[in-house]
């Protein structure tokens, strides 16, 4: 794969250096992470969830932080000590520590977040503030700049 260049752009413009950055780390090969699985939903007109798949994982060993632009979600799992002398003949539940990161758009906030049955749900919500939202200008038609009519004089 080839790859691009952007810093020629950042000469020449201006604010537009987050645009520039996610179109340079989306150029670069990513390490592909299939841990823990995830979905991302849309549950309402301004309303979205991510459902992320964390059995064996308890609320205290999972943080969650949103900072610009960006929500990183981190497990890691507490020591467990061999309780009453059990032994794992096989161990199939991961145990590994994780750390998902996810590009919020602007303006979505997380609004919760709660784990029910190994799910993690996050609640996010997209408001856009009123001075951003399109809004209607009224046209007047005011009669004092009608066009007036020439009168000729006769004579």
């Amino acid at each position: 794969m080839r790859h691009v260049d952007f810093s020629p752009l950042y000469r020449s413009t201006v604010g537009f250096d987050r645009l520039l950055t996610m179109l340079d780390s989306l150029a670069q090969p990513e390490q592909t992470q299939s841990y823990p699985p995830y979905n991302i939903e849309r549950t309402g007109e301004t309303t979205y969830r991510i459902t992320m798949a964390v059995a064996g994982f308890e609320e205290a060993e999972i943080s969650i932080e949103a900072r610009e632009h960006a929500l990183t979600v981190k497990g890691e799992k507490a020591d467990e000590k061999d309780v009453d002398g059990v032994d794992f003949l096989y161990r199939g539940i991961a145990k590994r520590a994780f750390e998902r990161r996810f590009q919020l758009a602007e303006h979505v906030e997380v609004t919760g977040a709660s784990l029910r049955n190994g799910l993690l749900h996050i609640d996010l919500t997209r408001e856009i503030p009123e001075a951003m939202k399109p809004r209607r200008i009224a046209i007047s038609s005011d009669s004092a700049s009608a066009p007036k009519q020439i009168e000729a004089n006769k004579a």
